[in-house]
């Protein structure tokens, strides 16, 4: 009965052949646009400039490392901020659907799987609970508008060892009266100081190749064992029109301190300080590549840290080698400072 039906519907009858909820609607009339254009091009044959963006897109990220420094340190600036070339997917993605383009679709597979395998790892915590002892970094910035505020913020944040920089003037007075009752060990040189619930010993200048004292190693007696502990501030980089990404200077203290830390004779190590570069930076190298990050290791999220109103950059960093494991990494809330605080835990391995 049902195919003499079909066979009595008029041939023309539309309603007897096409008949359905969704005919018509405007979700069946978008998909139908993936169909052949005014000009007779198919979904595949369209958007192929928005495709060739993104398989650029993946390119730059897969291939970051072979951006050359030569000219304006070009490399190292997109190393900086490598997560956010992710954003040009959903751009991309939009104009593909606008296109309604098959080809443009597929290719921007390419970015997302790069940018997973790059990232995806960040997106997840990391985090294996409370270690034996936490520390903290913060560039307390010389121009710091509360530096009562950040004294509360440390005093408050349970770290055993505290490292800050761009320590000036009357600014230094207050914390080291404001931190005095919780952390009864300290030393400072020059713009750097270190803070600590246990002893400090062995404090020897880093020479950093800066022509003045931005860092320094100290031995921290902890109640697992000792710890050399280096507190850093390297040469900050610019963005110029003239000449790009000036971070010649910080690249050959990144060297000097590298090798001071590859000599030291004490096992477990722990560097703390603002390095104005991220770990995807290669001019960093000769640090990273011997240390571990605590967040990369055990944090939640990306853990930017610069600048404190909309952070972009992870630049203020919290590395170990020699069997310390980092068990939670965490970045602090805003005070008077252009940097935020962050910290870590840890424990100690074999």
């Amino acid at each position: 009965m049902a195919q003499a039906d079909r066979a009595a519907a008029p041939a023309g009858d539309e309603t007897a052949q096409d008949a359905g909820p969704a005919a018509g609607g405007a979700g069946t009339r978008w998909i139908r646009g993936f169909g052949r254009d005014g000009r007779g091009r198919s979904a595949w044959r369209r958007g192929w400039i928005v495709a060739v963006l993104a398989v650029l897109t993946a390119a730059l990220l897969a291939f970051h490392s072979e951006v050359p420094n030569t000219v304006g340190n070009l490399g190292s600036l997109l190393e900086t901020f490598l997560p956010w070339i992710g954003l040009a997917v959903p751009v991309l993605l939009l104009l593909a659907l606008w296109r309604r383009s098959a080809s443009a679709l597929v290719a921007l597979l390419l970015p997302v799987a790069v940018w997973l395998n790059l990232f995806g790892g960040l997106l997840t915590d990391k985090g294996s609970g409370a270690g034996d002892w936490t520390v903290l970094t913060h560039n307390v910035a010389a121009a710091n508008t509360d530096p009562a505020g950040t004294v509360e913020l440390l005093n408050g944040s349970g770290a055993q060892i505290v490292a800050l920089q761009e320590l000036a003037g009357k600014q230094l007075r207050t914390y080291e009266s404001g931190l005095a009752g919780t952390y009864p060990y300290h030393v400072v040189e020059n713009t750097v100081g270190l803070w600590s619930k246990f002893p400090i010993s062995g404090v020897a200048v880093v020479d950093i190749r800066m022509g003045w004292t931005r860092a320094f190693r100290a031995q921290v007696a902890t109640p697992q064992g000792p710890v050399a502990v280096y507190v850093a501030h390297l040469p900050s980089v610019r963005v110029k029109s003239e000449g790009g990404f000036t971070a010649g200077r910080r690249d050959v203290s990144a060297q000097a301190l590298g090798d001071a830390v590859e000599a030291e004779p004490l096992k477990k190590v722990l560097l703390l300080g603002d390095l104005n570069g991220t770990m995807n930076d290669r001019s960093l190298a000769p640090v990273t590549s011997q240390m571990r990050s605590a967040q990369g290791a055990a944090g939640d999220g990306f853990g930017f840290s610069w600048p404190a109103s909309f952070p972009m950059a992870r630049i203020d960093q919290i590395l170990s080698k020699g069997g310390l494991q980092p068990t939670s990494s965490w970045v602090l809330g805003s005070d008077g400072s252009d940097h935020r605080a962050v910290a870590a835990g840890y424990r100690f391995g074999g």
